[in-house]
This record gives C-alpha cells, structure tokens and sequence, in this order.
C-alpha cells in the first residue's frame, strides 16, 4: 500500500501542536507559504518588523505541487483547508480584491481571513512606488541630481489611466473579458515614447489612446453606464484614488512598459552627467581613468535596483498589509481562531483607513 507522505496532512493545527511541545520561552512558529522564490524577499522583509522573543514566521513555497502556472489559485486549492492562525498564504492580489468577490478566486481569497494579499496588483507594484523612484536612480546612477519629478509624473500618468482603468474592473467584474482584455488594456496604457525634456508629449500620447478607447467603449457597451459610475466611487472607498491607479494595474506591465521606459532614460543622462564631472575635475588622464573605472565599477543597472527597491513603507496599501498582519499576532496571542471573519483583509469599505 502506497502511504502519503507526512507533509500532506500538514495545516494550522498540526503547527499549533507543534509549538505546544516546544519550550515556554520558544518563540511561535507561523508558516507563511509565498507563491515563487521572487515573492520570499518581500514578506520576509514585512514580517521582519513583528518578529520578537515571542513571534517568528518561515516564509517558504509550498512543495507539494508544481505552481509555475496558476500560482495562487494552485496554491488556494491545495493549501486551503489547511490555513488558520499558524499556517497562513501570501500572495499578489491581481485583480482579485478590486472584483470583490465576482469570481471564485476573488471570494476566497477575500474572505479567507488567513490569506495576506498585496492589495496593490502585485509586489512590483510596490517596487514602482512613485516617491521611492528617485532614490532608485540614485541607487544605479550614485547621482542625486533631479531631472524629473517622476513622482508627479506619474501623478498624471495614473490620472490620465484611471476612467479606462474603471473600465477594466467593470468589464471583468461583469466577466466580458472579450471586450477590453487586460493584455489591450496595458497595450493602451504603456508608454511608446519618454523624452526627459518633454515628458508632456508622453503624456498627451497617453490620453489620446485613453480617450479613443473610452469613446470605443461607452458606444460598445453603453448598458455599463450606471455600472461604472457606482463602480468608480467604490473603487476609491477600496483605496484606488486617481494619482495611484497605477498602484493596481498589472505589474509586469508597469515595471517593462512605464516605469522602466522612464527610469531608462534618466538613469543614462545621470551617468552621462556624473563623467563629464569626473573627466572636468580630474588633473590627468590617469585619475580620470581610475576614477571613471571606479565609478562603472559601482553602478549597477537600474532594473536591478528597481528589483530590489524597498523604500515603499510609506505606501497606504503597505499599511493595510501591516494591520492584516498585527490582527494575525492579535488573534494567535488572544487564542482565537476566526476563518470566517469577513472583515479581515477583505472590504475595506468596513475597514478604517489608516
């Protein structure tokens, strides 16, 4: 007879059991399982700030499957039944939180109280995080000069995203995914063009691909009219506010086809900046030599410092997370076990802003 093996009847109990049978002063074992090796950085990087001589986490992927595909939908499925106070899921919310609940996939993962979800549509979005683009630059280039206020830029790029952006949440909460996609809705919204010294033609480019498709789309499917208007004013009380729109839309997208297309740029003219710099104050071709030598030697590429981004924790969504997580501790040191908490990282209509 073929037995399971032993890692199969795995879930929160047996971890509660577990660290029942370890010594008083041991810290708690919780079990946070991630959906790639690239999403173990992040957590580890948030729980890091609630671990003491009481609480730990073992952030890890689950083994039992292959989750190339279909992570945490694969991952729900298999892990589901199993989750509770010491045995919790972390993952991008995608689309999921926004649709509240219009698919399978958006209704457990919202009312499952012990999975963690981004809130934003993946954690490259928060590597993109407006206000922590410039020290980004500075990271790659060691430049500090400012040659573009991409915090505002990016203000106006989301504003210009956002009417269409309601369209894509409505289109799949209404689940026509024909209509508008989500590969054409990023097509419309990336940037094909970025000139540092006339990002306002980037801009305008934008808006006008916006504003076709928003006409395209109010003459295709004029009975969503009384939809998306209720539809916008709910995705504001959920957090989506028009200078952060580009918070929740498709990550992958975000990094290759707006942040990096900006990013680029700039990043070469700063480098461009910091040589001539070092070739005008050097006294001889040695010590220019040696100097710019030493410089290239320090620099590293952009995508790479974007990737490794961290200076998102002023982000309101980062806050949320960190509240799921400080009602997680809550409820294990008050002994509580409540799966079916609606509340708990779910709407956050009945949630109060940080």
């Amino acid at each position: 007879m073929k037995h399971k093996p032993l890692t199969q009847y795995l879930n929160s109990d047996f971890v509660k059991a577990a660290n029942a049978l370890r010594p008083k002063k041991a810290r708690h074992r919780i079990i946070a399982y991630v959906e790639s090796y690239d999403d173990i950085s992040f957590w580890r990087t948030l729980f890091d700030e609630f671990e003491d001589d009481k609480f730990h986490f073992d952030v890890m992927l689950p083994t039992r499957s292959n989750l190339s595909k279909g992570k945490k939908q694969a991952m729900m499925n298999m892990l589901g039944s199993a989750f509770g106070n010491n045995m919790i899921a972390c993952v991008d919310s995608d689309y999921d939180y926004l649709l509240q609940g219009a698919t399978e996939t958006s209704k457990r993962m919202i009312s499952n109280p012990y999975i963690l979800h981004t809130y934003t549509y993946a954690i490259e979005n928060y590597q993109c995080y407006a206000e922590s683009l410039h020290q980004v630059c500075v990271q790659s280039t060691l430049n500090d000069t400012q040659l573009l206020d991409i915090a505002e830029f990016m203000k106006l790029y989301s504003r210009i995203c956002f009417p269409l952006f309601v369209w894509s949440i409505l289109l799949y909460r209404v689940h026509d995914l024909n209509t508008m996609p989500m590969m054409k809705f990023c097509e419309i919204v990336r940037l094909t063009s970025f000139n540092i010294g006339h990002p306002e033609h980037s801009l305008k480019q934008l808006n006008q691909r916006v504003q076709h498709n928003l006409s395209q789309l109010n003459h295709r499917r004029p009975d969503l009219k009384g939809k998306y208007e209720a539809l916008k004013k709910e995705l504001v009380e959920l957090g989506v506010t028009e200078e952060t729109t580009y918070l929740y839309i498709q990550g992958h997208h975000l990094v290759d086809g707006v942040v990096l297309r900006i990013l680029g740029p700039i990043c070469r003219s700063l480098r461009h900046l910091r040589e001539e710099e070092i070739e005008r104050l050097a006294y001889h071709r040695i010590q220019y030599t040696n100097e710019i030598s030493a410089y290239h030697n320090s620099q590293c590429d952009v995508s790479f410092a974007l990737r490794k981004n961290s200076n998102y924790k002023g982000c309101v969504p980062y806050a949320r997370l960190r509240a799921d997580v400080q009602r997680l501790l809550g409820e294990i040191k008050a002994e509580k076990n409540t799966p079916n908490n609606p509340t708990r990282n779910g709407n956050l209509k009945n949630q109060p802003t940080p």
